[in-house]
């Protein structure tokens, strides 16, 4: 009798405690984590039922693996993801869902779809020491047979986190972050190099942003910052204590610049075998640029250090306004502490700093520079002068890229169209003998050049070719 009596005593309690549960096991949902049975719906129900409680973990349990298509991540949910657990995407793209936003850019609908989406939530959270495997590989997934999902999207999300996880394989992007505030990103490892834009993080009109101690390996850009609508800037962004390596730039700042793209620190970071550029800032579509500092940055085999442009493109998105916007301003950037070995790369290794005959960049500070660079600059390449401007007609419909220029007439920095440049303490070193100048300046006004250093050697003012 004591027994019966207990019973519903026992079942009323083991359910009061079920609703303060704050740990939400996938496998509790009917996850089969085998490795092959698709598991959305279970994963999906875990995480209904976290948001429904208020909040909590949903667990990918460590030693399993759960495959998914598209999961929605909802209000005060953490995906965490133990160690040794990894949450897989499915090969097939017919398991990823249509309703997650899409791609920013323009004719690029075949990366709308995405592996994990938010949109319109408040902290989120995707952490744990496993791995999320987009399972992006070209036999999985290209333009032809469909597209391309990216791995993670968010979209107006307020208070997300993103620490101490492995992202690998994603088909395009690894993430897109749209609109979204309070964003730290720490202690995550991104290798992406199994299919085309393999893009690392990508902040569109983001605010409050942090990112650190964090290693990327990309076919795309690792970090990129952008603003793709004109009421929506991207601002108070840090990145700090990173490694990076990519098949294209370490960090693109721009190209999508409908907004303003402002408020930048980037330190204490290293960049090796990047084969465009180590920071990439363009200016291209009717926002404005400023107020950032970039400083303790060591750099080995990457072409373009530093790669600046100041250019009217046919926007990138669709815009009610029509193909061009004006341009604004692009001002007040300051380079700092930067080691550079290019010694192994070929001629093509520059500072390269351009703005546009009507629209100038001002107020650059370089400072404390150590550059070797390989040499081999020719006499013919010394005396070029028709260094390409990245007018309408040149561009034709793309962006801004260093090919469209070809080989400078500078050994070290080339710099046109500025107002207000300060170059202080850079020292230049050269494997093989370089007829080019060290240092070419073309329509830059309010400038000063001092101790600057050619082999070892301090170089006078008329060895700065200035025009």
């Amino acid at each position: 009798m004591k027994i019966k009596i207990l019973i519903p005593f026992i079942i009323g309690l083991l359910f009061h405690l079920q609703s303060y549960a704050t740990d939400f096991n996938v496998l509790d949902y009917g996850a089969k984590a085998d490795g092959t049975t698709i598991d959305t719906k279970a994963v999906q129900k875990a995480i209904d039922a976290c948001t429904k409680n208020g909040g909590g973990k949903v667990i990918i349990p460590s030693g399993k693996t759960v495959v998914i298509g598209t999961i929605y991540l909802k209000d005060f949910v953490t995906l965490h993801i133990e160690n040794g657990a990894m949450l897989l995407g499915s090969p097939n793209y017919e398991d990823y869902a249509t309703d997650t936003h899409k791609n920013m850019y323009k004719n690029e609908p075949h990366m709308d779809r995405c592996l994990i989406f938010a949109k319109d939530a408040r902290s989120i959270a995707i952490e744990g020491y496993g791995t999320i495997d987009g399972n992006g590989h070209k036999e999985n997934f290209t333009k032809k047979k469909g597209g391309r999902p990216m791995m993670i999207r968010f979209v107006n999300v307020k208070d997300i986190h993103l620490n101490d996880i492995t992202l690998i394989n994603p088909a395009a992007w690894t993430s897109a972050w749209l609109y979204c505030d309070n964003i730290s990103v720490s202690g995550i490892n991104i290798i992406s190099r199994v299919n085309n834009n393999g893009d690392g993080l990508d902040f569109d009109g983001c605010t409050n942003v942090r990112v650190n101690n964090s290693n990327f390996d990309n076919s795309d850009d690792s970090i990129c910052l952008q603003a793709s609508r004109p009421d929506k800037p991207c601002k108070n962004i840090t990145v700090s204590n990173c490694h990076f390596s990519t098949k294209w730039g370490g960090m693109r700042i721009g190209l999508l610049s409908r907004g303003n793209i402002e408020s930048v620190t980037v330190t204490n970071c290293t960049f090796k075998n990047i084969q465009d550029s180590g920071l990439k800032i363009q200016q291209c579509e009717g926002g404005e640029m400023k107020n950032m500092v970039f400083s303790n940055l060591v750099m080995e085999n990457v072409p373009r250090p530093i790669f600046m442009t100041f250019a009217q493109q046919i926007a990138s998105v669709d815009t009610p306004e029509g193909q061009f916007e004006p341009l604004k301003s692009m001002h007040n950037f300051s380079f700092s502490n930067i080691v550079v070995d290019n010694s192994n790369l070929d001629k093509n290794s520059a500072f390269f700093l351009t703005g546009f005959p009507e629209h100038q960049i001002e107020d650059i500070t370089i400072k404390d520079v150590q550059f070797v660079v390989s040499g081999g600059g020719s006499a013919a390449d010394a005396q070029k002068t028709n260094i390409k401007e990245y007018t309408q007609e040149v561009l034709n419909g793309w962006w801004p890229e260093f090919s469209l220029v070809g080989t400078l007439p500078a050994s070290g920095l080339y710099a046109r169209h500025i107002d207000g440049l300060v170059v202080e303490n850079f020292s230049i070193k050269t494997v093989n003998e370089d007829k080019r100048a060290p240092i070419v300046l073309k329509n830059v006004t309010n400038f000063e050049v001092n101790r600057v250093f050619l082999n070892k050697k301090i170089i006078s003012k008329n060895q700065i070719l200035s025009n």
